[in-house]
This record gives structure tokens, C-alpha cells and sequence, in this order.
């Protein structure tokens, strides 16, 4: 005969394993939307750079400024987890 789950005992295993099928073409898609957001960012760089250059603008400068332009575009330096690492 068999055994009834206790009370709340398995219940997280088989909402997980009702989620992970459904997860896996959200992370698929999540990787593709984030791929595609950093080509397009390099290459508005690219741009961004050569108009710089084209302007009058040196090399250097201009080099920094699309640093500076491209640091807005990097979704992981949005949050500082320099604290967290330095708190461990």
C-alpha cells in the first residue's frame, strides 16, 4: 500500500519538477535576448567611437568616452557586488 506524503513533505520537489520543463526555454531565450543586447551595445559603440573621431575628437579620448558609454550597456556592473565580496 502506498504511503501518503506527509504533511507539506514532497510537495516542493514536484512544484520544482512541474517548473524546470518550463525554465529551460525561459533561460534559452534569456541568453538569446542577452546576447543580442551586447552586439547591438558593441556596436552602437563602434559607432558612438567613430562619430566621436569624425568630430574632432582624439583617439584617446575618445576611446574613453565610449568606455564610459558602454559601461551603461554592461548589465552586471548595474549592481556592486564589490561590498558583498569584500563582507565574506
Amino acid at each position: 500500500m502506498p504511503r501518503k506524503n506527509r504533511e507539506g513533505g514532497g510537495e516542493g520537489f514536484r512544484i520544482a519538477g512541474a517548473m524546470i520543463p518550463s525554465l529551460i526555454p525561459l533561460m534559452l531565450r534569456l541568453g538569446k535576448t542577452y546576447l543580442k543586447f551586447k552586439k547591438n551595445a558593441q556596436k552602437a559603440g563602434r559607432i558612438f567611437e567613430k562619430e566621436l573621431r569624425a568630430n574632432g575628437i582624439d583617439k584617446k579620448t575618445a576611446r574613453e568616452m565610449t568606455e564610459i558609454y558602454l559601461d551603461s550597456s554592461r548589465i552586471l556592473s548595474a549592481f556592486d557586488f564589490s561590498d558583498m565580496m569584500n563582507r565574506a
